[in-house]
This record gives structure tokens, C-alpha cells and sequence, in this order.
């Protein structure tokens, strides 16, 4: 092992695990990382703590896009902005104790103006 491997975070036993559900999502990710890499740590911490906590930057979409089917099974949506005046956005359904991001918009989704 190097002397200069990251150390992992680890996770409290409390918190939610972020997991990819599509190839888009992850490269959204890195493409926000790359660009507002401060919020995106800020919604990481908030998405494995409390991501079904209702505020103004993080809530259930509503109508057809409020729904979510994965393997047959049915999940709400909901929406995460990583700034309060920003456009990006990160759709997410929660499983059990896992966050799945399944959409990464790098700008204001079409679907939601």
C-alpha cells in the first residue's frame, strides 16, 4: 500500500449509501464534481444523511416524473439542486438504505420548465 493512498470515508451506521443507477448518472456526476465541486460535496453529505428530508433544494417531483419503475417495483423521484440560484440538478429514488442517483442534469431539465 502507498503512503499516499485516500483514506475511504467511512459511513455511520446511520446513513444512506449513494449508488449509481445509470451510466449517465455517474458521468453527470463527475461532470458537476468538475465544476462545483463544494456543492457536490455538500449534496453528497446531505443525500447519505437525509436525502427524503423535504427543503426548498430537495423534494419529490410531482406528476409522471414523481414516479420511478426499476425491476418491476415502484419508487418516488425525487429532485436534489446542489445550489439554492444554480441549474443542475440530481434526480434520486431511495431504496431501503440506498440512494440511487438515476438522473444528473448538468443544467435545468427540459422535462421540469
Amino acid at each position: 500500500m502507498s503512503k499516499e493512498s485516500t483514506v475511504p470515508r467511512p459511513a455511520k451506521k446511520s446513513e444512506y449509501v449513494l449508488k449509481y443507477a445509470t451510466k449517465q448518472s455517474e458521468k453527470g456526476w463527475r461532470d458537476l464534481v468538475a465544476t462545483i465541486r463544494n456543492s457536490m460535496s455538500e449534496t453528497w453529505d446531505f443525500l447519505t444523511r437525509t436525502p427524503l428530508m423535504r427543503t426548498p433544494t430537495n423534494y419529490p417531483l410531482e406528476g409522471p416524473l414523481g414516479v420511478i419503475t426499476r425491476s418491476g417495483r415502484t419508487f418516488q423521484r425525487w429532485q436534489h439542486k446542489p445550489t439554492l440560484k444554480g441549474t443542475a440538478r440530481v434526480w434520486f429514488y431511495v431504496d431501503g438504505n440506498t440512494v440511487y442517483l438515476e438522473q444528473i442534469h448538468t443544467a435545468h431539465p427540459n422535462e421540469t420548465k
